[in-house]
């Protein structure tokens, strides 16, 4: 592959030489271009000898090649590593000052671009701003890690590791063209529910299902990627799901169905879309004491009274609390004497009114907890309108392809 990597002026620079190695470690044809204020940070005799090919910020140089042009028109992918405050703004307005954005103009593949600056400078309306402009060109812009920053500052802005950035790169590269089209959620606002909900038995134990939250945090991933406003209620997620590039515009941590269900329709009054890929108790026990229930030896232990929690899907399908709302539901299933998974889909599909749910299998390492899933797509009417099968993300795609084909072009 074919790869520019950028460069802008910070001192998170030194990371790209790291992700420079990985990339040509991976058998990757790999040009430099940096900014003048990055060559302030690594001079260009290190990005020449770990690449092979010159590295220059001038557009004046080696004109005869139109190096400006031909870069960009070249690229199978770009990826600009660290993407300060500044590069960030000139790519949005759409300038072509230097040859890092006149590439950037010109290129006709996947971009990606991972921010990195002090947490005030991320989260100033104009930068918010700016990233909102690229994503809904279609740049896939990663969300910066928390943590250590220049001096004794700590929060968002951080660089994520040069792993993480070529992983996700490499991704988008190899999902250019298949589901998923940059820009194509580009003004909408949906809300993704993500995890499983937990009710509680007394202040220790609880009730609660395998849900991890990696799917539905994927369907927030893409989302975000492709260009809509997105909403993650996100119930009981495991550790380190919500990683970098996730970027939700907004994460709500809830516990329990009541509490899912509250932010959920609170959040789904804007929406145009609501998936609920939540995994949702269907009981919770009907009273729950203040104080743990204590083991008696030689006593079995009282009966947990459950009653039945309200279905938050159904409820929402119903009152579509926004005109046209597209209402997603996902079912997890195991076949049984009664029906396969899918004939339970169907059924479920029926019952519940969505516009749209999404069946998977669950148990002996399906699903629940995994990096993959096999999904089967249904209609209202419980009829097959698309199956995938693969990452997370790859389904997450899918899901979202399949959503547009119901909702349309945005108004």
């Amino acid at each position: 592959m074919r790869i520019v990597l950028g460069v802008s002026g910070g001192v998170a620079a030194y990371k790209a030489v790291l992700l420079l190695r990985l990339l040509r470690e991976q058998g990757h044809a790999v040009r430099v271009v940096p900014t003048a204020s990055a060559l302030r940070f690594v001079g260009a005799p290190t990005w020449e000898a770990l690449s092979g090919e010159p590295a220059t910020d001038q557009v004046f140089e080696d004109v005869e090649h139109v190096p400006h042009v031909a870069l960009g028109k070249g690229a199978d992918l770009v990826v600009v590593a660290p993407a300060t405050a500044d590069l960030l703004a000139r790519a949005a307005a759409g300038r072509a000052d230097d040859l890092l954005t006149s590439t950037l103009l010109t290129a006709r593949c996947p971009v990606v671009m991972a921010p990195a600056m002090h947490t005030e400078m991320w989260e100033h309306p104009a930068t918010v701003a700016n990233v909102a402009t690229l994503r809904a060109r279609g740049v896939h812009v990663i969300e910066p890690a928390s943590g250590r920053l220049t001096g004794a500052d700590t929060g968002p802005g951080r660089l994520p590791e040069p792993d993480e950035i070529a992983r996700t790169a490499l991704d988008v590269a190899a999902g250019a063209g298949q589901a998923g089209v940059p820009g194509d959620l580009a003004g909408r606002r949906v809300v993704v529910s993500a995890g499983g909900t937990r009710e509680p038995i007394d202040p220790v134990r609880f009730i609660g299902n395998r849900s991890s939250g990696r799917q539905g945090v994927a369907l927030a991933r893409a989302a975000r990627e492709r260009g809509a406003h997105v909403t993650l209620i996100a119930a009981n997620l495991a550790a380190d799901v919500l990683g970098p590039g996730a970027g939700p515009d907004q994460v709500v941590a809830v516990e329990t169905t009541a509490q899912l269900r509250e932010s959920v329709r609170a959040a789904a009054a804007t929406a145009d879309v609501v998936v609920m890929a939540a995994a949702v108790a269907d009981f919770r026990p009907a009273a729950a004491p203040g104080t743990k229930i204590k083991k008696v030896a030689g006593h079995a232990p009282a009966p947990i009274e459950l009653v039945e929690n309200p279905d938050v899907l159904a409820e929402l399908a119903r009152d579509r609390l926004r005109p046209g709302q597209v209402v997603v539901g996902f079912a997890a299933e195991t076949g049984d004497a009664a029906g396969s998974v899918l004939e339970h889909g169907r059924a479920k599909a029926r019952r519940k009114g969505a516009d749209l749910l999404v069946v998977n299998a669950v148990g002996e390492g399906r699903g629940f907890g995994v990096d993959t899933n096999d999904v089967t797509v249904l209609d209202g009417a419980g009829e097959v309108v698309a199956q995938a099968s693969g990452t997370k993300r790859d389904v997450a795609d899918a899901v979202w392809d399949a959503v547009l084909k119901v909702a349309g072009p945005a108004s």
